[in-house]
């Protein structure tokens, strides 16, 4: 097979489908069709987190779906530029595949502090002068502090953002529309995910503008798209060891212990109840004739 560079091999693209059919037969034999469907359907039960036995393990399905598409899901591209197309042709007639990687991106306490807009710090290399060594160097977004306002809240908050942030916030037209639109993987911090919470919660229970009714209304009729279950909206944006807290209460709460006597109680009133019943269905079934001299008594009441 021809060789280009530093172990790079040129290929055909008949030669990459062929692998790439090959790597599906073995899939299939290894796997059964339901397992394959469930890590199509649910990438998130293949996290490792959730398959202890644990409180984290024991959280409901739909935290798991917001964490994989936290932590798991692709972000959108940010710091590269993707090429377009699944193969790319050079000038020679070769053909690779094209493979867009991600960067790998390093996010500091203070990203969760602050809206960056999908940015983080990348590390790299950085070679000022060809005839020296290449140095580390880190990439750091430029942080600003800037005031937004939230429609559904009612609130301005004075927080930390990047031009990308802000450029998002007046593309989205407004900050709520960003933070309900944009995903979890993109949003990144802690803080929007928070709010995203808030709003979420504030939407579903309706105590957004309790003084004045027809902004109420407005505000949901303007948002009804993103109103969701109020459990689902409980859990969104808990970090895991908020999350397992909460099932540690959730658990506990559910498992109180109850004193004996109000179990034994119960079993005898409810013993109770069914002899009174047994014994008012013995009367309508065979009722009393009453002793002879009722019977030969005038006077006596049928």
């Amino acid at each position: 097979m021809p060789r280009r560079g530093r172990g790079r091999y040129l290929v055909s693209v008949t030669q990459l489908m062929a692998l790439q059919l090959r790597m599906n037969y073995r899939m299939a034999s290894r796997y059964s069709a339901a397992a394959i469907r469930e890590s199509l359907t649910k990438p998130w039960n293949a996290i490792r987190l959730f398959q202890l036995d644990s409180y984290i393990g024991r959280v409901p399905e739909h935290y798991k779906k917001f964490y994989w598409e936290w932590k798991c899901a692709p972000k959108s591209p940010v710091h590269y530029v993707p090429r377009k197309g699944l193969f790319r042709r050079y000038g020679n007639g070769s053909v690779q595949a094209v493979q867009n990687v991600p960067l790998l991106l390093l996010q500091p306490k203070e990203l969760h502090e602050g809206i960056w807009g999908g940015e983080a710090i990348v590390k790299g290399f950085l070679k000022r002068n060809p005839t020296r060594r290449r140095v580390p160097h880190y990439w750091v977004p430029t942080i600003k502090t800037s005031v937004v306002y939230s429609e559904i809240l009612d609130r301005y908050m004075n927080v930390h953002v990047t031009e990308r942030a802000l450029s998002l916030i007046d593309k989205h037209y407004g900050l709520d529309y960003y933070i309900l639109q944009t995903s979890p993987a993109d949003l990144m911090s802690e803080l929007a995910l928070k709010l995203r919470r808030e709003m979420l919660l504030a939407l579903v229970r309706g105590t957004l503008y309790p003084n004045n009714p027809a902004k109420k209304q407005e505000i949901l009729d303007k948002y009804k798209d993103y109103i969701i279950p109020e459990e689902e909206a409980d859990w969104f944006g808990l970090t895991t060891k908020e999350a397992a807290t909460k099932q540690k209460l959730i658990e506990d709460r559910a498992n109180v212990p109850q004193p004996l006597k109000n179990s034994f109680r119960a079993e005898f009133i409810e013993y109770l109840k069914e002899k009174q019943e047994e014994e008012e269905q013995k009367k309508i079934e065979s009722p009393s004739e009453g002793s002879w001299i009722s019977r030969v008594n005038p006077f006596a009441k049928n």
